[in-house]
């Protein structure tokens, strides 16, 4: 072997030897983490349908970990107090939000918040609500054409309940009242749960909210006139999406969990893989199914194309609504 081929030989060998280092370390933590309880802060108030899935899923995931997971809740501001927490939260994999897309993608836009999307390493989502319109049982309006008549007729007497400002729940109200030249009065709350309280205690005309309305459209408490998805819901056959009434209005939120941008990617994706195998725990697949969800999946790559795209199209239909922006929730 020639002096040049030996020069060469070392200097392969030493770039190795410091690929191996800068590699050796993040391996090890992965597979060592983790190695103590992890916070999981969710972005809404009990009551709701994120709370309660996500922590049968988190249970669940908790044991595959071999460290559970201690939930707290912060509902304020549509899910963007608890964004904004873990935003500026160290990125050691031991600090998660439990969120919705639409407080990545749609609040931002409506609301002054301290967090971006580039913010966040995003680790899974594990299922699709639906969202829509709902009345209560014995209200006169019998359809969205007859709320939507009614309105015409008495502007501003009509009010609604929602999770507030920039949700894609209010932005759909605003688009019915822009196209159709109307005005309701939007009233809103800090979770699905205090909303659709308040429509249950007569207080509101209507309610646009989530899952939460399942048990009660299944006891025959209230009506749900149409729904924000692309299509149909097997478990709503007869209601009506907003697109087939003639509004051209679609939203797949999604529920999902992120860290802090910088949270190591062998930390991601070890949560990820244990809660994607706690989806298929029985009990979480039977909750899903009593609250009308869909259970469906995206890993962290996959999750963060979804919301770049879905926040290009929440940017231009609140330039087109022009809703002003509200002051940042605290």
């Amino acid at each position: 072997m020639s002096e040049r081929e030996r020069i060469g030989c070392r200097m392969f060998s030493t770039l190795c030897i410091c690929i191996f280092a800068l590699i050796f370390p993040v391996l090890s933590i992965g597979q060592e983490y983790p190695t103590r309880p992890i916070n999981l802060l969710i972005g809404f108030v009990p009551g709701g349908a994120v709370d309660p899935t996500l922590r049968v899923l988190a249970a669940k995931a908790g044991k595959i970990l071999g460290q559970p997971f201690v939930i707290s809740n912060n509902g304020g501001g549509r899910g963007s107090v608890a964004l904004g927490i873990i935003a500026n939260a160290k990125p050691d994999g031991y600090h998660l939000v439990g969120c919705t897309g639409p407080g990545l993608v749609w609040v931002p836009h409506f609301q002054s918040v301290s967090y971006k999307l580039e913010d966040f390493n995003f680790v899974m989502h594990y299922g699709a609500p639906y969202t829509g319109l709902a009345v209560k049982a014995d209200s006169p309006f019998k359809t969205l054409k007859d709320l939507v008549e009614y309105a015409k007729k008495d502007p501003g007497k009509v009010t609604y309940s929602t999770t507030g400002v920039g949700s894609p729940m209010h932005v759909s109200m605003e688009f019915v009242a822009k196209q159709e030249n109307l005005e309701w009065t939007h009233i809103p709350y800090k979770g699905n749960g205090p909303a659709l309280t308040a429509l249950l205690g007569g207080h509101m005309t209507a309610q646009v909210g989530g899952p939460e309305q399942m048990p009660h459209i299944r006891a025959g408490t209230i009506r749900l006139l149409a729904i924000h998805t692309e299509k149909r819901r097997k478990i709503l056959p007869d209601v009506p999406t907003f697109r087939e009434l003639g509004y051209d209005f679609v939203t797949e939120a999604v529920f999902m969990v992120a860290a802090p941008k910088g949270t190591p990617f062998p930390f991601v994706k070890k949560l990820d893989d244990a809660l994607h195998q706690a989806m298929e725990e029985p009990e979480f697949i039977q909750l899903m199914e009593n609250m009308g969800m869909e259970i469906t999946y995206r890993n962290a790559e996959d999750l963060k194309k979804y919301l770049e795209d879905a926040d290009a199209r929440a940017r231009k239909l609140g330039q087109d609504l022009k809703i002003e922006p509200q002051a940042e929730a605290k």
